[in-house]
């Protein structure tokens, strides 16, 4: 496997850089919180717009539904490059991400032409409706439920951990269309306007200060036929292909935000003194630094082989449970030894901004969102190993 970028890869990078270095807004002054706040939305609806204007907007979508046909690896270099330029939060992350390639393989054509457009240009934000109070890790033992009532889907019960649920327009939403069959057998997808009746949203604030996560309620929810994802009672299929995607492109995504990290952690080691001592003269401090430096190369390793394999057989494979596995421990690995090694400082709001205590308490999540460990190990366990069930 060649780890060198090809020229068209290099000219892809390039390109994207030199668009990023003059399309790049100022920086957003949102508090730990204000995620909710409509000033801080409408500023990612604008970027999401801006970067649909350049040509930026899904650029690993097919380019007959409005993308740039982008290669993994050159998705990948889009959310590294995006990351690295500090532009705003990426307001398609699931829209673009999730809902987007699941609709192109498994919606009509009505469904691709009336969403996939409004996806890019930002006009419409996307949220997903999978896991539930009782139905987490489990996502096929839900229970929200749909009644088949004329040409509505009439929909009851309740999400939780829903991202980016506050500002959405839209939902892609599992429900149960049969409680007779295996729990896998009787989901349903449906594409849920937000803004329907009978739909209530509530944020939750994390320990970390942020308040991206969401409970949804649904009460009579009236939802047409026609904006089903699929056949009735194939749900999983679709929540399976979402799932893919999501652990491809966010492993892919968080490579920047640990080497950039660790540049910082690495800084303050060579400036910052305790007792009289630069921290990087501690020999402890200096071998927790090597472990962060060594877990991110072969994170990046891991990346490359992920994204090789995407690249030839073109389907998300469980090799994304690898990586989440991977990055999720990393984070919080990373985030437990950099406050060992800046000491009491790290914890105050006042240093770096509050980045270092941020980080520490928000890695706490990475094991669970997206997939729990646990789960990710039976994936692979079950699905690459091809080990027998342990229940």
């Amino acid at each position: 496997m060649d780890l060198n970028l090809t020229p068209d890869e290099q000219s892809f990078r390039d390109e994207l850089r030199a668009w990023l270095k003059v399309n790049v807004p100022e920086e957003y002054d949102v508090q730990r919180g204000g995620e909710d706040s409509t000033e801080y939305w409408q500023y990612l609806r604008d970027w999401q717009k801006k970067l649909f204007d350049g040509g930026w907007a899904g650029v690993s979508w097919p380019k007959e539904f409005g993308g740039r046909g982008a290669t993994p690896i050159q998705q990948s270099i889009f959310l590294q490059e995006t990351i690295a330029a500090g532009a705003p939060e990426h307001l398609g992350v699931i829209g673009e991400g999730l809902v987007g390639p699941t609709i192109i393989v498994a919606g009509t054509e009505e469904q691709k032409a009336k969403y996939l457009p409004r996806i890019l240009s930002g006009e419409d934000v996307w949220c997903q409706g999978f896991s539930e109070p009782n139905a987490g890790s489990d996502v096929a033992a839900l229970g929200t439920k749909a009644v088949r009532d004329g040409d509505d889907w009439v929909v009851n019960g309740q999400k939780i951990w829903t991202s980016f649920a506050q500002g959405a327009d839209l939902c892609l939403l599992l429900v149960r269309t049969d409680f007779e069959v295996p729990k896998h057998k009787g989901i349903t997808a449906l594409l849920v306007d937000m803004k329907s009746p009978g739909i209530t949203r509530k944020p939750l604030r994390q320990m970390s200060g942020d308040s991206g996560f969401n409970e949804l309620f649904f009460s009579d929810v009236r939802v047409p036929v026609a904006d089903q994802l699929g056949p009735t009672n194939q749900g999983w299929k679709i929540c399976i292909t979402a799932l893919m995607n999501e652990r491809t492109n966010l492993g892919s995504s968080m490579f920047t935000f640990f080497d950039q990290a660790i540049d910082g952690l690495l800084e303050h080691a060579r400036t910052r003194k305790r007792n009289g001592k630069l921290l990087s003269e501690c020999p402890l401090k200096r071998q927790k630094i090597g472990q962060a430096v060594a877990d991110l190369e072969v994170y990046r390793l891991n990346i490359a082989r992920a994204l090789s394999r995407l690249q030839r057989d073109s389907t998300p494979g469980p090799e994304g449970s690898m990586l989440k596995i991977y990055w999720s421990e990393m984070y919080q690995r990373l985030a437990q030894a950099s406050m060992e090694i800046l000491g009491d400082v790290s914890q105050l709001k006042e240093f770096d901004g509050g980045d270092w205590v941020y980080r520490y308490l928000r890695s706490k999540g990475s094991t669970i969102e997206g997939g729990t460990s646990e789960i990710q190990r039976c994936i692979l366990a079950e699905r690459v190993l091809g080990l027998p069930k342990s229940y």
